[in-house]
């Protein structure tokens, strides 16, 4: 890994307060650094740039413990960017210190950019929580103290009603489907839960808390929207449990009735795979001793969430988008975001390898709606499937919003329901300021009338036939799965993008030369202020006289042809001729040729290359 080290002074301290935070380097063992009027922390936070919290939130309360204040204070000026890698569970202590602690550093600080990195099973409430601080809405937390700095700031102001109002619309707070399907998907899981642990462990109850706590509750019946009165395998004489309300039974016996159960046995209805250790071990959040921290790695290594989780969280989800369809605002829905008050959010958000369940799609599209300082956003591997199109719909809504800053946007993923230029068609005509895209899908769709979830509509009324207007895109990067590619869809995304300044094509295979050659004649005609264009991991063996025509444009400055076997076929003819088109091009500063089996023509070619100076 290449690092890019201006000062080594302050990467030594930010590492060495890594470690005195995260107990690696043993203070006590150094009398120097036991001294009580020294704080190593102290002494080294104002150094810190960069921030990572791993596995059970470690740090986080002790940076908000009262002895550590100053320590926090420096990091809020410090900081700007906070990492979280490889989180686990945590309970809600836990979730509190880091409530508090990232409304000092986010709200009331200087952190820009938040990365999530390798979360194999997101927990709802602690990614929600970062998600909503991170676009900064701020509710305390029951229980915890009040901030100082709120208090003087706006000593005795309530939130206004644009701060309120924001996310939800100007008028009167209305929910879109999305809303309303992740509203009865958290109360179906709540109740279903509930069902199948009536005598939870007092941890399980906190958690439980924390939950509505971050998804604030409304006080919409859903019994009456989501299922039916009464159902047929409910006995006459069952009682509910005390701890559950009266639509937990009703919501139990739908989902027992949607799993096609038999009528003779009683509603078991299954937990997700997500929720289940903390359903059912006893404690399991709150471990402590000498075994907890091999736990805690088996946990991380072993719990997998599978493709049934999804298929049953998507079941889930479909069936509660068909009932709360035309449902009233007030329902359930996500963070009580109208009655939070809004702060300082930040510009970067990344996330990567982190699934995004449907309820976590539903919250960042909520989210995203609105995030107007958001400048960059990262999704890298997180399954979205059919949640690409409720992300697509969020992105107009952003970009629709007065004083939209979001210029780059870098998605990837192994699947997407779209095929890759219809997508980058989609995302263009959403963002139509965005700056730089790059787009990546390994495995080709499947695309046979996919299933458009909610409102979205079909996939014609996402893409449409019409022409892409004219945007402001600099940088464009596409890696492309296996299969032929239609060129005019490239090439309509290349004649919308006048301003582009570097293209980069990987895996793409076109259905013949013609074709590779129609979009470098697109890129010669519409794309005048190219000057960087790379080629990877392409067959161009076959497109040699296609190589020579793009040498002779006169606009590139870099070009680089890597692993696409251009000398395959003819080396030794082809690459004289190759040599005698870049004599003529004036403009060409760089060429980079690697992996294309060169062979013998590499002591011609260094010959040719002296005599032209490269």
């Amino acid at each position: 890994v290449k690092l890019n080290v201006t000062c080594w002074r302050a990467k030594f301290m930010e590492a060495f307060f890594s470690h005195v935070l995260r107990g690696t380097i043993d203070v006590s063992s150094d009398r120097r650094l036991c001294d009580q009027r020294f704080s190593p922390l102290l002494h080294s936070s104002r150094h810190v740039r960069q921030l990572t919290i791993c596995n059970m939130l470690q740090g986080a309360t002790e940076l908000v413990a009262e002895p550590n204040r100053r320590v926090l204070e420096t990091l809020a000026s410090s900081l700007h960017t906070l990492k979280f890698r490889h989180l686990l569970f945590s309970d809600v202590a836990a979730q509190q210190s880091l409530r508090q602690l990232l409304h000092q550093l986010i709200h009331h600080g200087a952190v820009s950019q938040v990365s999530l990195y390798s979360w194999p099973v997101p927990e709802s409430a602690l990614f929600i929580l970062i998600l909503t601080m991170s676009a900064g809405f701020w509710q305390p937390g029951p229980g915890g103290p009040p901030c100082r700095l709120c208090g003087e700031a706006s000593r005795g102001r309530a939130p206004s009603r644009d701060e309120g109002s924001l996310l939800l619309g100007s008028r009167r707070p209305r929910r879109d489907a999305a809303e309303r399907c992740a509203a009865a998907l958290m109360a179906s899981r709540r109740k279903s839960e509930a069902k199948q642990m009536p005598r939870a462990a007092p941890a399980t109850r906190v958690t439980r808390r924390s939950t509505q706590e971050s998804l604030t509750a409304g006080g919409t019946d859903l019994k009456r929207e989501l299922h039916p009165p009464a159902t047929s395998h409910e006995a006459p004489g069952t009682k509910r449990p005390p701890s559950a309300p009266a639509a937990t039974s009703s919501a139990s016996s739908s989902t027992s009735s949607y799993k096609r159960a038999p009528a003779s046995s009683a509603p078991q209805p299954k937990p997700l795979k997500r929720f289940k250790r903390a359903a059912g071990k006893k404690g399991a959040r709150t471990r402590q001793g000498p075994g907890a921290e091999s736990e805690d790695l088996y946990d991380f290594v072993f719990i997998v969430a599978g493709e049934k989780e999804d298929g049953e969280e998507m079941e889930i989800g479909e069936v509660a988008c068909g009932a709360l369809d035309g449902s009233d605002p007030s329902c359930l829905g996500l963070p009580a975001l109208e009655a939070s008050q809004r702060f300082r959010s930040i510009s970067t958000l990344e996330l990567f390898t982190v699934p995004l369940s449907t309820e976590a799609a539903l919250t960042l599209c909520h989210l995203l709606s609105s995030w107007v300082s958001l400048e960059s956003l990262t999704l890298s591997y997180n399954g979205l499937g059919s949640n690409i199109f409720r992300l697509l719909d969020s992105l107009r809504a952003l970009s629709g919003q007065a004083g939209c800053r979001l210029r780059a946007l870098h998605l990837s993923d192994l699947f997407s329901p779209l095929p890759i230029l219809e997508l980058t068609r989609a995302i263009v005509r959403a963002l139509p300021l965005l700056r730089v895209l790059s787009i990546r899908v390994d495995h080709p769709s499947q695309r046979d009338n996919p299933g458009v979830p909610g409102n979205a509509g079909p996939p014609s009324l996402i893409i449409g036939d019409e022409e892409i207007p004219e945007n402001c895109l600099e940088q464009l990067e596409m890696g492309f799965p296996r299969g032929a590619q239609p060129a005019p869809l490239l090439c309509s995304v290349l004649k919308a993008s006048g301003s582009l300044q570097q293209l980069s094509l990987d895996s793409a295979t076109f259905a013949s030369p013609q074709d590779f050659g129609l979009v470098l004649q697109t890129l010669k005609e519409y794309n005048l202020a190219l000057k960087r264009l790379s080629f990877h991991d392409m067959n161009l063996a076959d497109c040699q006289s296609e190589v020579l025509f793009l040498l002779q444009n006169l606009t590139l400055q870099e070009i680089t042809f890597s692993f696409c076997r251009l000398f395959e076929k003819r080396p030794a003819q082809f690459l004289p001729e190759m040599v005698a088109a870049m004599k003529g091009n004036s403009t060409l500063k760089g060429l980079r040729l690697p992996g294309n089996r060169l062979g013998g023509g590499q002591t011609l070619g260094r010959q040719r290359g002296k005599e032209l100076g490269l």
